[in-house]
């Protein structure tokens, strides 16, 4: 009892000073490096708000007007929802080059199933929903359980899906009066309300409220952790009890619903039914907006608003440009370098030291 007390004693007089880790004295270009890694969507952001500041002092007041910053809005919103369907693929260090022609075969079933047969376009487009859905679904079983490349799958299905959209629709288009006339639910996401000076359509109502709603889905939900799980271990994510081919093959099937929703959106914005739209590059101008919002092409990390940010640079340095009359070659030309500037930050940002 007495050696115990004397123990006591000694350790009554040593030091009770708690170790400090904090970061004191670190660079402020590894503070940086470290709020980029743990904020995703600060990048594109920052390139946003640089892009607006920047055509809006070369061009003054006419950039800055509500028309013209909800005019880029309503540009973008068929690419932000598809983007944001290939942000999930993505984040499972995927990719999907069919959901641009998952989309069109969408919009054709749905203007053929409500316009051609007269049946009632709710279910027309409930029909188009379901095609895209299982469109997505065989991605998501060819990459799950056959275990072949996403690369692979979705660029042989991207030529089938193509082949078939203009096989079944003869490549005849669905004119804008005609879906007026039998339609008009169709073109839902066409109409527009003020609010104040600026006017907003459905359509752009329905993107932010995707991506809003996809944001609090990967974020706050199990499915959301495995999600990021998946893409980036999946071998760890198995080991520790995941069901890793069920995620894939959820989100390949979202992805293509997605796909479908954004063809409904389409049908609203450009008033036709086109098959040949198909040729349109949907698939990549997703991608880009994906990348440039600071999505990792190596799977499980990235913000699904900084796709929706990424979505909204594109479309601000196309409408500035188109404003200042320079040549369309150089929203071309500052895409890619923005795509090399992307991934070259998100490879520096993922050397940080945790």
């Amino acid at each position: 009892m007495t050696g115990a007390q004397e123990f006591e004693r000694v350790l009554d007089g040593s030091d009770k000073n708690v170790a400090s880790f904090e970061h004191q004295g670190v660079p402020l270009i590894k503070r940086a490096q470290h709020f980029l890694h743990s904020t995703p969507a600060a990048v594109p952001l920052i390139v946003l708000v640089l892009a607006i500041i920047i055509f809006g002092v070369a061009l003054g007041g006419r950039f800055f007007s509500s028309y013209t910053l909800t005019l880029i809005l309503q540009q973008i919103a068929i690419v932000g929802i598809l983007g944001a369907a290939q942000t999930l693929v993505i984040l499972t260090a995927g990719i999907d080059l069919s959901i641009g022609v998952i989309m069109v075969i969408s919009a054709v079933i749905m203007g053929n199933v409500a316009i051609t047969y007269g049946i009632p376009t709710p279910i027309a487009v409930i029909g188009g929903l379901l095609v895209g859905g299982l469109c997505g679904l065989l991605n998501g079983f060819l990459v799950a359980f056959m275990k072949l490349p996403p690369f692979i799958v979705t660029l042989g299905t991207w030529n089938i899906v193509m082949a078939t959209n203009f096989i079944y629709s003869a490549n005849e288009t669905i004119r804008d009066a005609d879906v007026d006339a039998q339609a008009p639910l169709l073109h839902l996401f066409a109409a527009s309300f003020r609010l104040g000076t600026a006017v907003l359509t459905l359509g752009v109502i329905a993107m932010v409220l995707l991506v809003l709603l996809l944001w609090y889905v990967l974020n706050h939900t199990a499915w959301g952790r495995h999600v990021y799980a998946v893409g980036d271990d999946p071998e760890a994510a198995k080991l520790s009890g995941i069901q890793t081919k069920k995620v894939l093959l959820t989100v390949y099937t979202i992805s293509g619903v997605i796909a479908a929703f954004a063809a409904w959106v389409s049908i609203g914005r450009n008033g036709s039914i086109s098959p040949s739209s198909a040729v349109t590059d949907y698939n990549l101008q997703a991608i880009t907006a994906t990348v440039i919002g600071g999505i990792s092409l190596f799977g499980g990390r990235g913000s699904i608003l900084g796709t929706l940010f990424g979505a909204m640079i594109v479309g601000v340095v196309s409408m500035g440009l188109n404003m200042l009359g320079a040549d369309p070659q150089w929203k071309v030309l500052l895409t890619g370098v923005l795509i090399i500037a992307a991934v070259a930050i998100d490879q520096w940002i993922r050397k940080v030291s945790v």
